[in-house]
């Protein structure tokens, strides 16, 4: 695998961004003490937010923009996330545009707001505005597709011309998937099949991009004539960075890192009906896996029902493997770099974060796409975050920043929801992500008032409320960016399985998240990179660069594992850690490759627990209303017990078992922060051990930004304290 080089690239990553950080404390790992944040938490600086998405719509003047901006003051926002929109005589990233776009800044900083900017003019990231189509067609999105299939029977012969841009010709028996390679010879390819029935499939390289929604399409739909720039090739971001960033920097670069944050990406992927390619993949891939992909590939392009053999399996993991290495280093890398060199941070989320079986053939891996993002983000939209859906997906982009060495995690919420949700719906979608970790919070939308028929804030935004609701959110952003995270257990995301598209793997995966929280279990996700080469191994503990320690690494059914990480968590369990497979051990271990990785049985895991059984399946949070709530998990007798032996002991538990909390802590120098979230419909009265006995815990209410002693107990050698929830509701402890 490519485990070793990514923890150099780490350290390279973590050395710029903690260069860079001197003058962004915001963007800096402190431990403050108890006191230094009781300070400062009741009115917290304007970097830590809330803002709106606000898009520059409609013919805007300098008024319109005056006028919204005090509007956004008035509704309690700090910052403001800001996207060129449709129907402006200024071209966008025209001169006219970015004259304008000073004057915006202006703007912003007479009011002590921040300012981050939309890399593009709508989504995914990567088009200019259409100038790759335009500009520099060269450099759009390619793919891998089928130009042409030919069933042939035993006996017939195939005999036809090709175009320069074939690729390989491949037939396909469909009895048993057994793939021949038909020769390809001065643009003409012929062969005469043998026994059996035959699919032949010539494979071109061709421009194919996902689909974008462009506020410069006169057509305002999501279509593809905007092409999106070649993510896997460092050139073309190069360019779309001349394009955009730099022209930004000319405009109002002085205001980089003071009223300008950063610059915020939207959902870059590969939603094509194609395989990802670039010119330079099959060469990258032969010298990282050591074998020629090719005569492999068309059997990735049969179609949704195609059944491929195992072996096959295993080269598709490959090949995603190469994929999700190009991506990060031929789109994320380059912008993350970019933004740290000029002071400035990097904040994106990617598409399918709540389906990461979808995620690893979008767009490669998770955590390595946010390897060299100073802002990891997820978004919630449609229906994903409400009381009738389970989702734990957000915990995605906090885990990232806790890996990478990051205080904070954003999310875009409230786009496109179905139904929209009132101001207690708000509340209940935010305190769900931030119990998962995410402390950074734009809201969805805010065209400007200019805009023809919808102009200004939101419904929800415009409830009574929302001020209150928006203070409530800048305390807690900036309370849970404090200090260092706390979890001391690691979920392994399987990712070498889900490019195998191992859907077991992936249940497993979800619901093993789903019993961590409804056991009150603080827990991060990790790639499989990190546990194979960037976490710091010290006596039984893994080690993140935020400075939290895995003392147990959960590992969901996975049919292949990398044979580096086997070997670190072997090594990890010899140090005193601890090492838990869910389901069952995998059966191959992959080297340089997974073509050839080695059967391997469960007697090479002794050194490991192994907890049999099944978990049910957790639903996907839908696009809308689910028919019924989904019901609360029933697992398997012992099977919770089996896990738990495995577990840290625990500074926060509940005297009386109850599914509905959630907790997140986060370390301060001289005590903890422990955020509970009442997830339930139901009131819950409880005690709750939180810590060593005699100590001393306080209630910090963030609604009112005041802090008070609560009275304490001993249990067993703990400190206890009387728990009181509402339905659906929040509480902060500090405990020192």
């Amino acid at each position: 695998m490519r485990l070793c080089v990514s923890a150099m690239m780490l350290g390279a990553a973590v050395g710029v961004a903690a260069a860079q950080t001197s003058a962004r404390p915001w963007q800096r790992l402190d431990m403050p003490t108890m006191e230094q944040v009781r300070g400062v938490w009741a009115a917290p600086p304007a970097e830590y937010g809330p803002e709106p998405y606000y898009g520059l719509n409609g013919p805007v003047t300098l008024e319109t923009v005056q006028r919204d901006l005090d509007t956004m003051k008035s509704l309690g926002f700090h910052a403001v996330t800001v996207q060129s929109g449709y129907g402006s005589d200024r071209a966008y990233l025209s001169p006219e545009y970015f004259a304008f776009f000073k004057q915006f800044v202006a703007e912003v900083k007479k009011r002590d707001m921040r300012v981050w900017i939309v890399d593009d003019a709508g989504y995914p990231s990567g088009f200019a505005g259409g100038k790759f189509t335009t500009e520099h067609p060269e450099l759009r999105m390619q793919a891998l597709v089928v130009a042409k299939k030919v069933a042939v029977s035993a006996g017939a012969s195939f005999d036809e011309s090709v175009t320069p841009d074939t690729v390989v010709v491949t037939a396909v028996r469909a009895s048993d998937g057994m793939t021949v390679q038909v020769p390809v010879k001065d643009g003409r390819t012929a062969w005469t099949a043998t026994e059996g029935e035959w699919m032949v499939y010539v494979v071109e390289h061709a421009f194919r991009t996902s689909p974008t929604r462009s506020d410069t399409n006169p057509k305002r739909v999501k279509d593809g004539s905007q092409s999106l720039e070649d993510y896997l090739d460092p050139a073309a971001t190069a360019q779309y960075l001349a394009f955009t960033h730099e022209a930004y920097k000319r405009a109002a670069g002085d205001e980089f890192g003071k009223t300008i944050m950063g610059f915020r990406g939207d959902e870059p992927d590969y939603s094509i009906s194609g395989l990802p390619w670039t010119p330079k993949l099959f060469a990258k891939f032969e010298a990282m896996k050591g074998y020629d992909v090719r005569p492999y590939v068309a059997v990735f392009l049969q179609g949704r029902d195609a059944v491929l053999t195992p072996e096959q399996l295993r080269v598709r993991a490959d090949y995603y493997d190469v994929f999700a290495d190009m991506f990060r280093d031929g789109f994320f890398k380059p912008q993350g770099e970019w933004c740290a060199a000029n002071g400035l941070e990097y904040q994106v989320h990617l598409n399918h974060e709540e389906m990461q079986l979808q995620l690893a053939h979008s767009e490669g891996d998770f955590f390595r796409a946010m390897q060299f993002v100073e802002v990891p983000g997820i978004d919630t939209i449609w229906h994903q975050i409400w009381t009738d859906t389970v989702s734990d997906f957000p915990r995605f982009a906090s885990s990232a920043a806790h890996v990478y060495g990051h205080p904070r995690a954003f999310t875009e919420s409230f786009a496109a929801y179905r139904p929209e949700p009132d101001i207690n719906m708000a509340r209940y979608i935010l305190n769900e992500q931030f119990v998962r970790g995410v402390n950074l919070v734009e809201t969805m939308y805010f065209p400007a008032s200019s805009t023809p028929g919808r102009g200004g804030p939101s419904a929800v935004m415009r409830d009574a409320g929302w001020p209150a609701l928006m203070q409530y959110t800048s305390r807690m952003s900036y309370l849970m960016s404090q200090g260092h995270p706390g979890a001391e257990v690691a979920l392994l995301l399987p990712a070498e399985s889900l490019w195998m598209g191992d859907a077991k793997a992936d249940d497993t995966f979800v619901s093993a998240e789903r019993l961590l929280g409804e056991h009150q279990v603080d827990f991060d996700v990790v790639g499989e990179d990190a546990i194979g080469s960037q976490l710091k191994m010290a006596a039984g503990a893994f080690v993140s660069e935020s400075g939290n320690r895995y003392k147990t690494v959960i590992v969901p059914r996975a049919e292949l594992l990398p044979e580096a990480v086997v070997a670190r968590l072997k090594s990890f369990v010899k140090s005193g850690g601890k090492v838990v497979f869910l389901g069952a051990v995998p059966q191959f271990v992959g080297g340089r490759n997974d073509l050839h990785a080695r059967k391997v049985s469960a007697d090479e895991f002794g050194w490991a627990t192994v907890v049999a059984g099944e978990l049910p399946v957790t639903p996907t949070p839908p696009a809308q209303p689910p028919a019924s709530v989904p019901e609360p998990m029933v697992v398997p007798a012992g099977y919770l017990e089996a896990m738990q032996k495995a577990l840290p002991l625990r500074d926060v538990a509940l005297e009386t078992p109850n599914t509905g909390l959630r907790v997140m802590t986060r370390r301060l120098k001289d005590a903890t922060v422990v955020l509970l979230f009442n997830e339930s419909s139901a009131a819950m009265e409880d005690r709750l051990m939180v810590g060593k006995a005699g100590a001393r815990v306080e209630v910090w209410d963030v609604q009112s930004g005041k802090s008070a002693p609560v009275e304490t107990a001993r249990s067993g050698g703990k400190a206890a304290v009387h728990l009181s929830l509402g339905a659906y509701a929040s509480e902060v402890l500090v405990v020192r």
